[in-house]
């Protein structure tokens, strides 16, 4: 791949972070019955900053969970034939509550969509909303997130590559051209 922009610096990211915890809190009217979830894999650490942030404003701890949709992928037989499942790690009752599905980028809406049956089979939340990073376009199916970092319009040739320090050592956004 061919490195064209970074396009969020860490500094980028923390404010995106910031405002989205925000949004969250204040379309919820709080953080009861607010569960966050964050997608495999980039979205686990994306959904910690989140919590961390909630915390920091509302001086209380948002539950949160992570979620591995690997076999509810609908590309499952393209992508490998004996799939590596990771856990899902979610330690509360999800029935009634709101469920905030989190992910580092939103591109065509399957991950997403997988994401909700993944969450329909532990339980039957009040609602699902949606928080991404980054918003590239695209859609196949009809999916829009709730809260969104950054908006960036790309060619289907562009790629968005989304660091976190957990997984990456370091903390950035890039658009990359294959």
């Amino acid at each position: 791949m061919k490195f064209k922009a970074q396009i969020m610096d860490e500094q980028a990211i923390q404010r995106a972070s910031t405002r989205i915890a925000h949004e969250i809190i204040e379309k919820n009217k709080g953080i009861e019955d607010i569960v966050l979830v964050g997608i495999k894999t980039r979205g686990i650490p994306f959904a910690k900053r989140l919590s961390d942030k909630i915390e920091a404003i509302e001086k209380a701890k948002v539950n949160a969970g992570s979620l591995d949709i690997t076999l509810y992928r609908d590309d499952l037989s393209k992508i490998d034939d004996n799939p590596v499942i990771n856990s899902t790690d979610i330690q509360v009752d999800i029935n009634n509550k709101v469920i905030v599905l989190v992910d580092d980028v939103l591109f065509t809406g399957r991950t997403v969509r997988a994401a909700m049956d993944a969450i329909m089979d532990i339980g039957r939340p009040r609602s699902i909303q949606l928080a991404v990073l980054i918003d590239r376009g695209h859609r196949e199916l009809p999916i829009r997130a709730d809260f969104v970092g950054k908006n960036v319009p790309t060619s289907k040739e562009e790629v968005i590559c989304v660091h976190f320090e957990e997984i990456d050592n370091i903390n950035d956004v890039t658009i990359n051209e294959r």
